[in-house]
Formats: structure tokens, C-alpha cells, sequence
């Protein structure tokens, strides 16, 4: 039995509160990718719905209870996506949302965050500071914070995925998922482990970005003082203590990639998927490139995660 935060029957109940918009993602095999990584690759496309991120599963199920609970106002920090999933699903819902960002996210997603109706509120500073920027605006405005990945609705949100994956894999499959702040992790991991516990869930994350890695690897939590790395959505470095606990328990194993596998593996997912992804989205096939032993002959699941990207950056980095 896991003792997680997260809860199977909640986890299942949760599909009704979220818009089938979000749901039943395509989950496919493609060959094309396969042939070129040594294994057989299925994609699961979580950018084919209106903010291009798994992000708005977890948003969803969290508006819907705090609008059932009367609340009128919320505030995130966001690398991008969840603030623009929190918009949306705020929008639909009534609520007024606020959400913190640092001013060196990347514009597209600052701007579509702008474009759903949040309020955008901009800090001289990465991601930390802009979650230090949500807690203060919460305090001062006596308004609801909502965190990702300590928000329990964030991460049953995101194992709606989980359940979507369970009738494509078998026992040895692995299933490749971004880390950053935990809340996809530990949901897929939660939902794989219950359901198909011979699956292997591996987390990647970059090496410039490494804080939650380091600390599932040392079973406490490791902050970092900084980040370099093109994946902004996942460069996070303070991880959440109870956000580390599940994540113990239900991931098999996290990996560190290079840059310059983040950067190939965007590009093959263009030449061979037809898929323009963000970097945090490439991290799964990165992992392939970096130990194509390891996944060499087996079926690997991969999370595209997001596919909000800056076009002039990505085709710098992709040769566009």
C-alpha cells in the first residue's frame, strides 16, 4: 500500500471536474522516433488542448473545489505554464487570478498568461523569487495560494495521466517523466506503482537544474543556488519537503541530462514526431540519447509535457 498524499479513488473522481478538453490526450507509437533511439517510443501528447501543458488537469480539479468552497481570488508563481492553466481555469470558473513570474520567463509564455485574464505580476529574479513574490501577494491581499505540486489537486490533477497510460504498458515498459517541482512525477508515479507496478518510472531532469534529482538521490531535500539550464519549466531550487516524500516512493529512478541532448532531443522530435516542443518536453528522449543501453529493445513512454516555446529561441537552439 503507498503512503503518499495522493488517494487512487480521489485521483479517479477527479476526471469529472476536469474539462474532457484536457483528458484522453493521444498516446501513440512512433516509429519514426524509435527507429532513431534503438527502442520502441510512444508519445503522450499533452500539448494537443488550449495552454499546450499537462498543467490545466491540476488547475482544473483546484478551481473547482476552491469556487465550490466560495473562494473569489487566487495566486500562483509560475515558470509560465501553470499560470496560464491557472487563468484558464480560473476564467471559466470566476475567479480572479494573480500570478507571480520572473521578468526572464519566456515571453510567449508570459504572454498567453496575459491572454487568458491573469493578472501577471513580474519579478527581477527566477522562479524562487517569483514564489516568494506569490506567498507575499497571498499574505497581503488575504487571497488563496496555490501551489504547485504542495496543492494536493495539482498533483491528483496530473495522474489523471497516469490512468491514461495504463492500458498502453506492460510490465519491463518504462515511462520517462520531467521533474521539476513533482507534481506530474509523483502523480504518474503514484498511479504506475498502484496499478502496473512493473513499470519502470524514471525521472529526468538537467544537470543545470538538479535540486529535486539530488535530493531523491540523497532521500533529503538538496536546494541549489542556482539554475542554467534551457528547460525552464523545470528549473526549480527549492524542493518541497512533502513533495520529496511521495516522490521516494513511487519513482524508480532520476536521471541528469546535458543540454545538448535537451537541444537533439527537440530536434528529433521535429525531424521524426512533426512536434514542436519546449525543452522541459524533450527531457525524456535526452535520457534515451544520453543511456541508449539501458532502454535498448524496450518500450519507453514518453511525456510531452509542453510545447510553449519561444520560436526565434527554439530555432536557435534546433536549426530551424
Amino acid at each position: 500500500m503507498l503512503q503518499t498524499r495522493l488517494d487512487l479513488d480521489r485521483i479517479r473522481a477527479s476526471r469529472d471536474a476536469i474539462d474532457p478538453v484536457f483528458l484522453a490526450t493521444p498516446l501513440y507509437r512512433c516509429d519514426a522516433l524509435g527507429g532513431q533511439l534503438g527502442c520502441t517510443v510512444s508519445i503522450k501528447l499533452e500539448t494537443a488542448n488550449p495552454v499546450r501543458s499537462f498543467k490545466a488537469r491540476g488547475t482544473e480539479l483546484a478551481t473547482s473545489r476552491l469556487a465550490d468552497q466560495g473562494v473569489a481570488a487566487v495566486v500562483c508563481a509560475s515558470a509560465g505554464n501553470l499560470g496560464q492553466a491557472l487563468g484558464w481555469s480560473g476564467r471559466r470558473r470566476g475567479l480572479d487570478v494573480t500570478v507571480a513570474a520572473s521578468c526572464f520567463a519566456p515571453t510567449v509564455k508570459l504572454d498567453r498568461i496575459r491572454s487568458v485574464g491573469a493578472h501577471l505580476e513580474l519579478v527581477d529574479g527566477d522562479f524562487e523569487m517569483a514564489r516568494e513574490r506569490a506567498v507575499t501577494i497571498a499574505q497581503q491581499r488575504g487571497v488563496r495560494l496555490v501551489e504547485d505540486s504542495l496543492d494536493i489537486e495539482t498533483c491528483e490533477g496530473a495522474a489523471t495521466i497516469g490512468l491514461e497510460l495504463v492500458s498502453g504498458v506492460s510490465a519491463g515498459d518504462a515511462v520517462l517523466v520531467a521533474l521539476g517541482g513533482g507534481a506530474m512525477a509523483t502523480g504518474v508515479g503514484h498511479v504506475l506503482k498502484a496499478l502496473a507496478p512493473g513499470v519502470e518510472v524514471v525521472c529526468v531532469q538537467p544537470v543545470g537544474a538538479p535540486a529535486m534529482t539530488l535530493s531523491w538521490r540523497e532521500r533529503r531535500v538538496v536546494t541549489t543556488d542556482s539554475t542554467h539550464t534551457i528547460a525552464d519549466g523545470v528549473a526549480g531550487r527549492y524542493p518541497i519537503p512533502v513533495v520529496l516524500d511521495d516522490l521516494l516512493q513511487v519513482i524508480d529512478d532520476a536521471v541528469l541530462v546535458r543540454e545538448a541532448s535537451i537541444v537533439t532531443g527537440m530536434r528529433l522530435l521535429l525531424e521524426h514526431a512533426g512536434l514542436v516542443v519546449e525543452p522541459s518536453a524533450a527531457l525524456g528522449i535526452a535520457a534515451i540519447l544520453e543511456d541508449p543501453d539501458r532502454f535498448a529493445g524496450r518500450h519507453v513512454v514518453t511525456i510531452i509535457c509542453g510545447g510553449n516555446v519561444d520560436l526565434d529561441a527554439y530555432r536557435r537552439w534546433v536549426g530551424w
